[in-house]
């Protein structure tokens, strides 16, 4: 009875139990979410799974007919046909969560999200310039990496200030480039992941987790500055700052 009058004075405590917990995603609600998302810019993706799926079932039933196990071979068949439709609606789902994001500020960061093999990626850029093209810089071992995102002639100058930066504080760490975009030498937003696991590794383990550590005291991103205003000869109004 104390209990209940406890809950009952304690509004907080009411409103907490009358709250359902999230209910955790199956893994085929994540197919099934995958699957309508990839429907959405490829509607073609339902008839290119079937196929692949009847096609490696085909392949079976043929080697079970030759072997003279038809049905054995349908059976062991049925999962790898099921493995390869759901192999190509990974690679179509993955087209197009890029075709979505691909154009939006930031696409390049969700883009490094994805690369494996022991990369760290800063959650924030490190530049930004007045049309919001950005460089983002990560760690590994291959060694520092800026990756830009914007039209060529607009982030040069930017990979390049930022680069001399790095190299001030890290002289013998190898600095790699990438330029995210649609112009020419640039790098594809669906291929960049790839373009970064293909890198050759030169530092440790060890030397890699102490090349991130040096470059947090360069500190984060650098806002423009507008034309005509220097900061360290602006002055405060005074009489603003006193009402009048």
């Amino acid at each position: 009875m104390a209990r209940t009058k406890s809950d009952a004075g304690d509004p907080a405590a009411a409103s907490s139990k009358k709250q359902k917990k999230p209910k955790k995603q199956r893994w085929y609600h994540q197919v099934w979410s995958a699957y309508k998302m990839t429907k959405r810019q490829d509607p073609l993706v339902t008839w290119i799974m079937l196929a692949v799926f009847l096609g490696v079932l085909a392949v079976a039933l043929l080697i079970g007919f030759v072997t003279g196990h038809p049905v054995y071979a349908s059976i062991v068949g049925l999962p790898f046909a099921l493995l390869a439709a759901m192999f190509v609606l990974t690679r179509k789902a993955e087209r197009a969560a890029y075709t979505q994001i691909e154009g939006q500020p930031g696409a390049v960061r969700a883009a490094l999200g994805t690369v494996r093999g022991g990369w760290s990626f800063d959650d924030e850029p490190i530049a930004v310039n007045r049309q919001q093209d950005l460089v983002f810089r990560g760690v590994g071992r291959p060694g520092v990496l800026l990756v830009s995102e914007g039209p060529s002639h607009r982030v040069q100058r930017m990979l390049d200030d930022e680069r001399r930066r790095t190299t001030r504080v890290l002289q013998n760490v190898p600095v790699h480039v990438i330029q995210v975009g649609n112009d020419e030498g640039q790098v594809r937003l669906p291929k960049v992941a790839r373009q970064v696991q293909k890198m050759k590794k030169k530092l440790t383990r060890a030397e890699a987790a102490e090349v991130g550590k040096r470059l947090k005291a360069l500190g984060g991103v650098r806002l423009p500055v507008p034309k005509g205003v220097d900061p360290m000869k602006a002055r405060p109004d005074r009489k603003g700052m006193r009402g009048r």
